[in-house]
């Protein structure tokens, strides 16, 4: 599976151009936004109808800039793309699981209550991939300024299934675009807004 991955691109016509590129010259089989697409929700329209037109299967989670329920009923009239929060899918025997928005709170109880859904999603899977808007904890994707704020609640729930799970796509923190990280058997990455080609 080839996916190109890219994040928080917040309208910019610029990256958009790259991703394109990326598409057209890699061919990907797949498309992964993870959040972060708009300017607190603005031509949120004429991003999906740009993510649609790149002409691959788009797979993508909102961030802290778009309203999940605007963009999962504006998603519906595009067919290349696939909305997901608080969700899971399966592609080509690998479960996705989806968990978007948020990325300021380093504690997710919202998530924490959610997690025993995905835990009970995963058992008859080899291997996971996770996408969520914020990074998880003490990673090379959360510093600011020398000090972590990424989210713990994902942090702790990575490192449990860190043997499943083999890659985590993030976003949220601009200052820490194409980073990577490893743990255990999981790759972590923030793919920029001009995106990434990972090949699974």
């Amino acid at each position: 599976m080839k996916i190109l991955a890219f994040t928080d691109p917040h309208t910019s016509e610029k990256q958009l151009q790259k991703v394109k590129e990326k598409v057209e010259k890699e061919n990907p089989d797949m498309i992964i936004c993870s959040g972060d697409f708009t300017i607190f929700t603005r031509q949120t329209e004429m991003m999906l109808k740009k993510f649609h037109e790149l002409g691959k299967p788009f797979y993508f989670t909102h961030g802290n800039h778009e309203d999940e329920q605007e963009v999962r009923k504006l998603s519906k009239k595009y067919s290349n793309l696939h909305f997901f929060h608080k969700e899971t899918c399966v592609i080509q025997e690998i479960l996705f699981l989806w968990y978007g928005g948020g990325g300021f709170s380093q504690t997710d109880k919202k998530f924490e209550a959610f997690a025993p859904f995905f835990e009970k999603e995963m058992k008859p899977y080899e291997k996971v991939i996770m996408i969520t808007h914020g990074p998880p904890y003490q990673t090379t994707l959360d510093p600011i300024v020398g000090e972590h704020c990424g989210n713990i609640s994902f942090k702790q729930f990575l490192t449990k299934h860190a043997q499943k799970i083999i890659l985590y796509l993030c976003g949220h923190l601009h200052e820490n675009f194409h980073k990577h990280d490893k743990i255990g058997n999981c790759i972590l990455i923030n793919p920029g807004p001009d995106g990434e080609l990972i090949e699974i």
